[in-house]
């Protein structure tokens, strides 16, 4: 079994035959979660895992990139995440890699909504997945403020990981495990990282439809691709893939109590 931690079957790319990527998924032995970036995909990530008895799930969030186009309202947000389906708060965070000319002030508001996230997630007992672009120093500190208080409450996931191995170590002591996806599979950037982090702290993701691994460049990426990231890393830490299947899936389950 295959566990991809971060996928976007809600998203309009998968509108015309996302069931039918969804059934081919779990026939294939890969259980993902929906990952919501506003309020409307959020909902349609609990309406996809709510067809399926098993192996699909769903989280809620308000992607920082989206506060500007939506409010957070943290009762809807709220009530979306007591559905038995979400598993985790997400994805939330901090994206500083397009901030438009009230630098300062769009940081402040990201960072207001991102604790206010962090805080529903407290409330609920729920796991976050955390988006992070050219953000880590302040992503670090603003979880270190929480981890200090609620210790192993704090907890989640890092997603889409593109930081370094002395950051990544930082989310790892805070008992957050670290997410690689088909960025992996060809750029190399990230093998120092992978190499550092013990495979007990590595979880897998697609991030569907976006960043589709080797050897499917070109197209539209899907859960079932997650097994590529796979054998990416069991090539570079030397472990057979089975190693690595039975170990993230582990950590996942783990992680979003499953």
């Amino acid at each position: 079994m295959f566990f991809d931690t971060h996928a976007h079957i809600n998203f309009k790319e998968f509108k015309d035959d996302g069931d039918k990527i969804v059934k081919k998924t779990l026939e294939s032995g890969v259980c993902f979660i929906n990952v919501g970036a506003e309020y409307k995909t959020s909902k349609r990530a609990i309406e996809y895992a709510s067809r399926y008895t098993e192996g699909v799930f769903a989280a809620v969030g308000l992607h920082p990139s989206h506060i500007w186009i939506e409010e957070f309202f943290i009762e809807k947000y709220r009530e979306l995440a007591l559905n038995k389906k979400v598993v985790a708060i997400g994805e939330i965070g901090l994206d500083y890699y397009r901030i438009d000319k009230n630098q300062e002030k769009t940081k402040e508001k990201q960072k207001e909504i991102f604790k206010k996230q962090i805080e529903l997630a407290l409330e609920l007992d729920k796991p976050i997945i955390i988006h992070c672009r050219d953000a880590h120093d302040d992503v670090l500190e603003i979880l270190n403020s929480y981890f200090k208080i609620h210790k192993s409450k704090l907890r989640g996931i890092a997603h889409s990981f593109l930081g370094n191995y002395k950051q990544a170590r930082k989310y790892r002591q805070m008992g957050f495990k670290i997410a690689f996806n088909g960025i992996i599979t060809f750029a190399r950037d990230y093998d120092k990282v992978i190499l550092d982090t013990p495979i007990e702290d590595i979880v897998l993701e697609t991030d569907c439809p976006y960043l589709t691994p080797v050897p499917y460049r070109g197209k539209r990426n899907e859960p079932l691709y997650v097994i590529e990231v796979a054998k990416k890393i069991a090539e570079l830490k030397n472990l057979s893939l089975e190693k690595v299947a039975k170990e993230t899936t582990k950590n996942a389950k783990k992680i979003f109590n499953l």
